[in-house]
């Protein structure tokens, strides 16, 4: 994604405990290059967002709708691949998907998380570390951020002086839902959490009772 975030990119300071509202698309259009560009606005507080969503068409694929029953799955079998550039989260067994659900991210899915408070998706290789079922945002499911890879990378770039001195590397990252009445925020593909992935309520409920503590989650580009 490229400007990913009018709002943002434009160095406008919103709240993020605000309420979206009023989500409106304004425009849709194909580049032509294997891209929708989608122009949406929505309120945040007091503030009127305009945003420009510049998302890569997800390849087609079958609807993946077969009953599943959680409790004849073996969990060690479950992986999680999150792809920002796609928007999706697909759920594979046995080295098979069986989900596919629509995704978003922070602001700029294409940066990869660095520090706390930039709001990116940190990309690599983790695992579900805990499950909180009563969460704002529905359910969520804790992820092993930062490991090792992500301390590395932290400390290589703070001792370059490629981040400031002060910065902390961050954490509380997870898979999670979003507010009642929120799915469409997921549709339109905004950019609305901190670093965390958010797919739609109902699709976190069926995931939540799918995987466990362990679960493997690869997060890429």
């Amino acid at each position: 994604m490229g400007n990913a975030q009018q709002g943002f990119a434009q160095g406008l300071k919103l709240d993020e405990a605000a309420p979206v509202k009023n989500l409106k698309l304004i425009k849709e259009e194909d580049d032509g290059n294997g891209h929708i560009v989608r122009t949406v606005q929505y309120s945040k507080g007091n503030v009127r967002v305009t945003e420009t969503i510049f998302m890569a068409k997800a390849p087609s694929r079958v609807t993946l709708t077969k009953p599943i029953k959680p409790d004849t799955l073996n969990k060690s079998l479950l992986e999680i691949i999150v792809n920002k550039s796609q928007y999706c989260v697909a759920l594979y067994y046995r080295n098979k998907p069986i989900r596919v659900y629509k995704a978003v991210f922070g602001p700029n899915p294409k940066l990869n998380k660095i520090m706390e408070g930039d709001r990116n998706t940190p990309e690599g290789k983790f695992t579900i570390t805990h499950k909180n079922p009563g969460s704002k945002y529905t359910k969520f499911m804790g992820l092993s951020y930062p490991n090792d890879s992500a301390y590395a990378r932290f400390n290589r770039l703070k001792a370059a002086g490629k981040i400031p001195a002060t910065a902390r590397i961050g954490g509380d990252v997870g898979i999670h839902g979003i507010w009642k009445g929120g799915d469409d925020m997921i549709e339109m593909g905004v950019g609305w959490t901190d670093g965390c992935v958010a797919i739609k309520n109902q699709d976190i409920e069926e995931l939540f009772s799918m995987v466990g503590v362990g679960t493997k989650v690869i997060i890429k580009r």
